[in-house]
């Protein structure tokens, strides 16, 4: 039964991975892998082989027990190879739970090795890589690549082993009893093998349908589960034609289902009627050279017990193929994520940055976008794709220099390069041309923790975790206090909201906080930079979008984060930028103008314009 399902899992893979080009170096980077377990990889293969030896030594006992002891009479003989075939068995029994052992050990710490640096090294990706890459890819490499790879050393190492001992043993064995009777069952291989690969191939196609059908089910139930899209539905009314949408999916899931469960039946069905017309041959032509002597009863016995271990390894054998390519595959596309060198990466030399490092600088900055190719895989991305063409630059030697405490405001027309600016300044990219630094250090030079610990940015949409309220402020600083955390809170304007709550700071607040107002995800967010306490504060604009009452709460908090740190802020607020030291006004990429609110207005250029289309009313509300 093992060797029919083995048999059967082969053919519901995609034969097409044979065809794949598989990097070079792969057998030999895999071995790299495989040699911190070479204590478990030996005693397993040991056991894999003694078990395939154990396969051909039961009919043997039974031949001796029919043979030399019940045709003769002999029951003391009887009695001995009966227990000498109980004791096999139990052999064989705790073989196979020693066998799994091994088996477990060997898998999962594979796994474990595997997922912890393909994790790692996603983790220190740069955000570019993240734009482009789509979430569930990522998560299908963590999952179902490092499975699939992790059987290339279990059960596809251990199944072609055991096969291939098994099968030279059981054709020895039998060609040794009987070379007639062993010859006949071979020339009935053919007729087992056509229908095999009749609906071995079917199968194939069917998996691959079931796993398109899946994986489109599942996209749809990832959107649809998720807080913003549940939220889409409801509002535009479209929830019975969603459901609708949904069914007729599943519909064709369950209807591929129904058909691959009776191609399945049809294999195990042929299989069976094969095995049983092979032993009736058998029996049939044995029986007779027992009636004349030929040979005895027990070697006719011996044989048609193994005619049923020979079939399952010579089909298993007989796709063996797939099952190798598929794991090598497997490796493969988690290696091709392993390749994907960082575009930010620390110096070996790195030094950390001064301690009261407070001062930013831009001296002849130019940037553009990395293209697909630089940063991402095109399997990794919704649309398999590459985007080779060159970017244009997005920023264009901008400089300017921002004192410490001093508060700088971007602002411009969407699309200016105001949000590049501040990416550019927590090193989320890379320059092209000229330089950023900060305390006089370039951050290409600096350690990646101290210019994470120097720079702390408020986004506009403020990321929380599915999480407690506590463990979302942790995160900048895990070794905080609760004393810490609540004095945070006050200064963010939020304590009030946290005292209301009955579970307090363990509310847990929901799927990316959908379960908290906009301005209190974004005083939150202030909560948990003044944890961090960074002597430079980049925002994003963290006060767009909000209602006014959620926008003078969270001004009040921004008051306080910002006092006595130097800060980028891209301003929609008319408040916030004549709060600011001084004004960028960015436009093509370039500084077009720098000055005070008043200033700029005087010299009636981009930012009076600016002024004139958005910041006006603005002026008018406050009036």
């Amino acid at each position: 039964m093992n060797a029919n399902w083995a048999t059967m899992r082969s053919f519901a893979r995609d034969e097409s991975v044979t065809r794949q080009r598989l990097s070079r170096g792969l057998l030999q980077r895999i071995a790299g892998y495989a040699r911190p377990y070479l204590r478990d990889i030996v005693p397993f293969l040991v056991l894999v082989s003694l078990t395939a030896v154990l396969g051909v030594v039961t009919p043997l006992l039974f031949k001796a027990i029919i043979d030399n002891g019940i045709v003769p009479g002999n029951m003391t003989l009887v009695v001995w190879l009966a227990l000498a075939v109980a004791a096999v068995a139990l052999l064989e029994a705790i073989m196979s739970l020693a066998q799994r052992w091994y088996s477990a050990r060997l898998g999962e710490g594979l796994i474990y090795d595997l997922r912890r640096e393909v994790f790692d090294h996603v983790q220190r990706m740069p955000v570019a890589f993240f734009v482009r890459a789509q979430t569930g890819a990522l998560v299908s490499r963590l999952n179902n690549d490092v499975i699939g790879a992790q059987r290339a050393l279990t059960s596809t190492l251990s199944s072609v082993v055991s096969n291939v001992l098994s099968l030279v043993l059981v054709l020895a064995t039998m060609f040794t009893l009987s070379w007639q009777i062993t010859l006949i069952a071979l020339l009935l291989l053919p007729l087992f093998l056509l229908p095999v690969r009749w609906v071995g191939r079917r199968l194939q196609r069917i998996t691959r349908e079931q796993m398109k059908l899946d994986a489109e089910m599942s996209s749809v139930m990832t959107e649809r589960f998720g807080v913003a899209g549940a939220m889409l539905a409801k509002l535009y009314g479209r929830a019975d034609e969603e459901s609708g949408q949904f069914a007729q999916r599943a519909e064709r899931v369950r209807d591929m289902g129904v058909i691959s469960a009776m191609y399945s039946r049809v294999f195990t069905v042929a299989l069976t009627l094969l095995a049983a017309l092979a032993t009736a041959i058998v029996y049939g032509l044995g029986g007779g050279l027992v009636v004349s002597g030929a040979f005895q009863l027990g070697t006719l016995v011996a044989l048609a017990t193994l005619l049923n271990r020979l079939y399952g390894p010579l089909t298993a054998l007989s796709n063996v193929h797939v099952d190798v390519m598929t794991a090598l595959v497997s490796f493969d596309r988690v290696f091709e994520v392993l390749d994907l060198k960082p575009m930010i990466t620390e110096k070996p030399d790195a030094r950390p940055l001064p301690a009261d490092a407070s001062e930013i600088e831009f001296d002849h900055v130019s940037f553009r976008y990395p293209a697909s190719h630089e940063i991402s895989l095109a399997s990794l991305e919704s649309v398999a794709r590459q985007d080779n063409a060159p970017a244009n630059h997005v920023l264009h030697d901008i400089t300017f220099r921002a004192a410490r405490g001093e508060t700088i405001a971007l602002v411009g027309h969407s699309g200016a390069g105001k949000t590049t600016i501040t990416n550019l300044a927590g090193r989320l990219y890379d320059v092209d041309s000229g330089a950023v630094r900060i305390g006089g250090v370039d951050v290409r030079e600096a350690s990646l923790d101290s210019l994470y610990d120097t720079v702390g940015v408020v986004t506009q949409e403020a990321h929380l975790f599915h999480d407690s309220i506590r463990a979302n402020l942790a995160f900048a600083r895990p070794e905080v206090t609760e004393e810490e955390i609540l004095e945070a809170l006050r200064t963010a304007q939020l304590s009030h909201l946290v005292e209301s709550l009955p579970d307090g700071l363990d509310t847990v607040v929901g799927d990316r906080g959908h379960r908290l107002s906009g301005g209190e995800k974004q005083r939150l967010a202030i909560a948990r930079l003044l944890l961090k306490a960074p002597p430079i504060v980049v925002l994003d604009e963290a006060t767009a979008h909000l209602d006014s009452e959620s926008e003078a709460a969270v001004q009040r908090a921004l008051s306080t984060a910002l006092s006595g740190r130097t800060a980028l802020v891209i301003a929609h607020r008319l408040a916030t930028i004549r709060e600011a030291d001084r004004i960028l006004v960015i436009n093509d990429g370039t500084i077009a103008e720098s000055g005070t609110h008043a200033q700029l207005l005087a010299r009636d250029g981009h930012y009076a314009e600016l002024y004139r289309t958005q910041f006006a009313q603005q002026a008018d509300e406050a009036a």
